[in-house]
């Protein structure tokens, strides 16, 4: 057939991607240097890391003691792939259908999302690099630490609000996910009730929690959701449940899949922004890059760069087999939250809201504490006046600000563009190449050849990611709406 055809096409991009990135990775096995302490600009080495010196994680921004455990290879690899293959990659179909409605966009779209995770994957290397050459331990200490203390806020603000961006996206996804599974046991409720209710009866009780550490295994099933999501869209694509114009399902959808005539070359139009920026939030981990670096097993750079090319290679494969099979399946009508186009009726898409609503149940809460830390950090309020009185009532409102949020902003691929646009681009393309810039400055004589080249690229990428988040918060208001 002509479709399969067209995947097999999109499967061969895959490989060879995959086979490039895997051997890029050597090009930035650079040796670390760690940067004399005597410039008066980097006075902070002198110091001695403290247990509080520590990793930034996917708490957007607040601290967590430094582990003395150390991680194989293998287990790294796990984790990260962990970490970045989260919910936005059930959206990204919405980025192919805001400027294609023909099957042959799949092609340059996946081709978009090899790019954008060969560039995303780079400049995780590149912070772990940074903390090699400065001697952090997170990334605002790789930035109090080349750029300045002064400004250090502008990265912690930064990670906090994704994290907002991605508890919000959670509520959102929660909210469609349950709504779908009320319905196929026969419960009717509107989008607003299903939020509503599972917010006050599930989340806040776990939000209120003082101690999250029985969640954190909960979160392997959020890869396992994921992928598994993945497998059921390749399935309903390969037995034509929702092909046009007899598949068995169609009859219990109400917006039908849409094809039309711009394909391929559609790729040229502004509106693909909307893709880059969305993956932008995709390929999001970036504030883990230090913990990583540092837990890995004798973290050589070459060791940490085969953690970083095999991870985002696996990712990036799960993100265009997700992103062909979603658009390939319902064209311009893919929706932000790809599970949502499915019939209710289809116990398989079924198995995968379940599985995908758990792994977000049990993730929520460990990503919104982090968001909730990461405010309290930004606002400088001691540890010792965080009674339990005022962090309770610090999530009530915080929650509160979120499912509201939730209720009124409906269209998930708006979400993960803008933010993607804003945030993502600043964490992953911007703030990186600034600090790499300043520690290669700041090596003076003693830097590499190499290391000072390399300056032009990461300036490009810089240059690259204002492009990127200008173009694309202005594509994403006007072509998603903001609704």
């Amino acid at each position: 057939m002509k479709h399969s055809k067209l995947l097999k096409v999109t499967f061969c991009v895959l490989v060879s991607f995959n086979l490039t990135f895997s051997d890029a990775r050597h090009l930035t096995n650079h040796r670390p240097l760690i940067l004399p302490s005597r410039r008066h600009d980097l006075k902070a080495t002198k110091s001695v890391l403290t247990q509080k010196d520590v990793v930034t994680s996917v708490n957007g921004g607040a601290v967590e003691p430094s582990s003395s455990s150390k991680s194989t290879l293998s287990t790294a690899i796990f984790n990260l792939v962990k970490g970045i293959v989260g919910s936005g990659v059930l959206s990204l179909p919405a980025g192919v259908a805001a400027f294609a409605d023909n099957k042959s966009a799949v092609i340059p779209a996946v081709v978009l999302v090899s790019i954008a995770g060969m560039l995303s994957g780079y400049n995780f290397s590149l912070i772990g690099r940074l903390c090699a050459y400065t001697g952090s331990t997170s990334y605002r200490g790789a930035w109090e630490k080349s750029i300045g203390e002064s400004t250090a806020w502008i990265p912690a603000a930064a990670c906090t609000s994704k994290t907002f961006v991605a508890i919000l996206a959670y509520s959102m996804i929660l909210a469609e996910t349950f709504q779908g599974i009320f319905q196929s046991i026969g419960i009717v409720a509107s989008r607003s009730q299903a939020l509503i209710g599972l917010t006050v009866a599930v989340l806040l009780p776990l939000c209120l929690m003082k101690n999250l550490s029985s969640l954190a295994p909960f979160s392997l099933l959020g890869i396992i959701g994921m992928v598994s999501s993945v497998a059921i869209m390749a399935v309903r694509y390969f037995d034509g449940s929702y092909a046009l114009p007899a598949g068995k399902f169609l009859a219990d959808l109400s917006t039908q899949p849409l094809f039309g005539s711009k394909g391929a070359s559609a790729v040229f139009s502004p509106n693909s922004f909307i893709l880059i920026c969305m993956l932008s939030t995709a390929y999001m981990a970036h504030f883990n890059a230090p913990k990583f670096y540092i837990e890995l097993e004798n973290n050589t750079l070459e060791r940490y760069n085969t953690l970083v090319s095999t991870s985002f290679g696996i990712a990036t494969f799960v993100f265009a087999a997700a992103t062909a099979l979603g658009f390939a399946t319902f064209g311009a009508n893919s929706a932000g939250f790809i599970l949502g186009n499915y019939s209710s009726k289809d116990a398989l898409i079924g198995l995968s809201r379940i599985l995908v609503a758990f792994a977000l149940i049990f993730t929520y809460p460990l990503v919104f504490v982090g968001c909730r830390d990461g405010i309290l950090s930004l606002l400088q309020i001691p540890e010792e006046k965080q009674t339990n009185d005022k962090l309770n009532k610090l999530t009530v409102i915080l929650l509160s600000l979120v499912t509201v949020a939730a209720l009124n902003v409906k269209d998930l691929s708006f979400i993960m563009s803008f933010g993607g646009a804003t945030l993502g681009n600043s964490l992953i393309y911007i703030f990186p190449a600034l600090m790499f810039r300043k520690v290669v400055k700041d090596m003076g004589d003693s830097a590499s050849p190499a290391l000072k080249n390399e300056i032009y690229f990461t300036t490009f990428t810089c240059m690259l990611g204002v492009a990127m988040g200008c173009i694309g918060a202005t594509m994403a208001i006007k072509g998603t709406g903001g609704h």
